[in-house]
């Protein structure tokens, strides 16, 4: 898919990831939608970025919110051509550790939430003829590592949600794909739902191999123009294909 005049939704764009692909779909002459719960972050960066970005504070947890961040995207450009579920959060914990409610609330936004955006923006695709959906996963899933067995299981549900989507939407012209992300060097570690030490910990222990989000961004922006199905930002030793 071609970006300049394309219209792009993108979740959890206040931050990290997200901030930086709004910053790169714009460069690339798209119109950016940007959802994420922090207003002020989100005005500040449409701001930056122009006339043509519409900030959205949203839930991606809540079902109205989302329908109405869509409904208010469709009716200022008419179209949504793009999404990237990007929100999402960590946590840290043996599985004899993982409190029930963490995990819920993990699996809610983790997973359900990517799926109701999903849900949200296939119809007007649909009717568009194309469309392409982006989901952000986790180089965690390529690999077994102990601590991450909540985080690795949303995510790796979300890998299948995507994975069938794709067999599902190619008759209707939308491309779904997904990206796994490297350690990055973003509020992610600071973030965590439970085991902030552990986070803390191995956000140090990263820091001479972590990659900037604007190297994420990049790597989706190219997902959306070639509607690859699959792409890693994981070294080779950890489980992924990626040599940069």
């Amino acid at each position: 898919m071609e970006l300049k005049n394309s219209v792009v939704l993108i979740t959890g764009a206040s931050c990290g990831i997200g901030e930086a692909t709004a910053r790169a779909v714009v460069q690339a002459g798209a119109r950016a939608v940007l959802l994420a719960r922090r207003q002020d972050r989100l005005d500040d960066l449409a701001l930056e970025l122009g006339n043509d970005v519409l900030a959205l504070p949203c839930d991606v947890t809540n079902s109205v919110e989302v329908q109405k961040a869509v409904e208010i995207a469709q009716e200022k450009y008419g179209r949504i051509d793009v999404l990237i579920n990007n929100a999402g959060q960590g946590l840290y914990a043996t599985i004899e550790e993982i409190g029930i409610d963490d995990f819920r609330g993990l699996l809610n936004l983790n997973t359900v939430a990517p799926l109701m955006m999903m849900q949200a923006v296939i119809p007007l695709m649909r009717k568009q003829g194309a469309g392409c959906i982006v989901n952000v996963s986790s180089g965690a899933t390529l690999a077994t590592y102990p601590g991450v067995a909540a985080y690795t299981s949303s995510k790796s549900a979300l890998n299948m949600i995507s994975k069938v989507a794709r067999l599902e939407l190619a008759d209707a012209g939308i491309t779904v794909s997904l990206i796994h992300p490297f350690m990055t060097a973003t509020e992610f570690y600071g973030s965590v739902k439970s085991g902030l030490s552990t986070a803390q910990a191995q956000e140090v222990g990263a820091t001479s191999i972590a990659h900037p989000p604007s190297l994420v961004a990049q790597m989706i922006i190219n997902l959306i123009r070639t509607g690859d199905e699959e792409t890693d930002l994981v070294p080779r030793e950890y489980g992924g294909s990626f040599e940069g």
